[in-house]
């Protein structure tokens, strides 16, 4: 019997040596060897040749993320991209590299970079000046405690003036917070969010008073305001602003020492837990020193709602910031609703036969007060939200597009058209 020699090539390296699935780093998915083929009678049985993979693996991955390759400001950001489009490190080692990073670095040092000009992408603008950012971080807290102060000083038609200009000045300092620093999201926002936000923060002003009023039998006349939650938050979007910023710092600088998905996830998840905890931490000192100022209510109920929304919020803009916008819009969708059904349960128990209906919202009003209802819920909602940070924002690509870096809804965009992700 006699064997077919598979021709050498000139240059060839590791790749060029017939592989079998059994073989060292053999593919799976590669076709296997022909078998033994029948030969003519009388003559002897020959061994096929081994049909051969390409000599370059990598060139095929090259050719399939070129545009990301070309595009590309660092390694980094072909990582992301890579992940995002369902590159894993079990993947990577299927290229004959020991993670995503390297496989990433090797696509880096082999496809040639496009000029922005020429592809018509414009430079990665990086973060506005800190000072700048903190300016603007501050001046929420600052128009809010103005504007909270000015209707404690007024009555009547003066006190209304007071309110809505006040209203005005906190909305246009918001909005030059969201738009500059670690809280941008410019295009990444989803329209309903806006809507939730403005239901929960009208519910932290009127909500207590007008559930109160509700289980009593009520409405009845004006509800009752309170200011001391909204002054809190305010004031806590500077704490707020800093903590996404040394989210974003330190996650880049574990992201460029990490080798490997898992190392630099099992770094993020702390990094994170971490932030959110010294970010619940100032807001709970801040809504003391609110109370003590505006002589509001410092029952703990009437804290943790406070503290729980402020978090809530907090969780939903880091989301909405690194590109996952509809979980966060669904965490504030969820806190809206159960405010709602609790408002709607007390009104359904007055009609005959529903009395049981509002029996959960009377019991959490009898153990706490009316800030129960909002603590619960806002509660409730950030911790799904915190879950789901915890796993989305460990990621590579949830970091690696701050900085001009392609994000998960970017990369998934370019490679629509692209061919199906690689098997895990």
């Amino acid at each position: 019997m006699s064997a077919f020699r598979t021709p050498a090539v000139p240059g060839g390296g590791a790749w060029d040596a017939p592989r079998t699935p059994a073989s060292p780093g053999g593919w799976d998915d590669e076709p296997q060897p022909a078998e033994l083929a029948t030969a003519a009678p009388g003559r002897a049985e020959a061994v096929a040749p081994p049909r051969r993979g390409p000599a370059d693996p990598v060139r095929a991955l090259m050719h399939r993320h070129r545009e990301l390759c070309e595009r590309a400001v660092d390694p980094l950001e072909i990582a992301a991209g890579l992940e995002a489009h369902g590159v894993t490190d079990r993947t990577a080692a299927r290229f004959r590299h020991r993670d995503v990073f390297a496989l990433a670095e090797e696509l880096y040092a082999r496809v040639p970079r496009v000029g922005d000009s020429a592809t018509g992408r414009a430079p990665a603008r990086e973060d506005s000046p800190r000072a700048r950012w903190v300016a603007y971080a501050l001046l929420p807290g600052v128009a809010c405690v103005v504007t909270a102060a000015g209707l404690e000083l007024t009555t009547g038609r003066a006190r209304l003036a007071v309110g809505v200009t006040g209203a005005l000045v906190v909305a246009l300092a918001l909005a030059l917070c969201l738009r500059h620093g670690p809280l941008r999201a410019e295009g990444r926002t989803a329209p309903a969010a806006r809507l939730w936000v403005c239901w929960l923060l009208g519910y932290a002003a009127f909500g207590d008073g007008l559930l109160r009023q509700v289980v009593t039998g009520g409405p009845d006349g004006a509800w009752a305001m309170e200011t001391t939650t909204l002054v809190a938050l305010a004031a806590a979007l500077a704490p707020a602003s800093w903590c996404a910023y040394l989210l974003g710092v330190h996650a880049r600088r574990k992201l460029a020492a990490s080798r490997g998905t898992e190392e630099f996830g099992a770094a993020a998840r702390p990094l994170l837990l971490g932030v959110t905890g010294l970010f619940v931490g100032v807001l709970l000192c801040l809504r003391i020193a609110a109370g003590s100022v505006t002589g509001g209510s410092g029952r703990a109920a009437d804290l943790a709602a406070g503290v729980a929304l402020g978090a809530l919020l907090f969780l939903a803009r880091l989301l909405t910031v690194h590109g996952f916008h509809r979980p966060a819009s669904a965490g504030l969708a969820t806190a809206a609703a159960l405010q709602a059904a609790a408002l709607c349960a007390v009104l359904a128990s007055r009609l005959p036969g529903c009395g049981p209906v509002a029996s959960p919202v009377e019991y959490l009003i009898g153990a706490g007060g009316a800030g129960a209802v909002p603590a619960v819920a806002c509660t409730v909602a950030a911790l799904a939200l915190l879950v789901h940070a915890t796993a989305t924002l460990s990621r590579a690509s949830a970091h690696a597009g701050r900085t001009g870096a392609v994000g998960p809804g970017r990369a998934q965009a370019s490679h629509k058209a692209q061919a199906p992700p690689e098997p895990h």
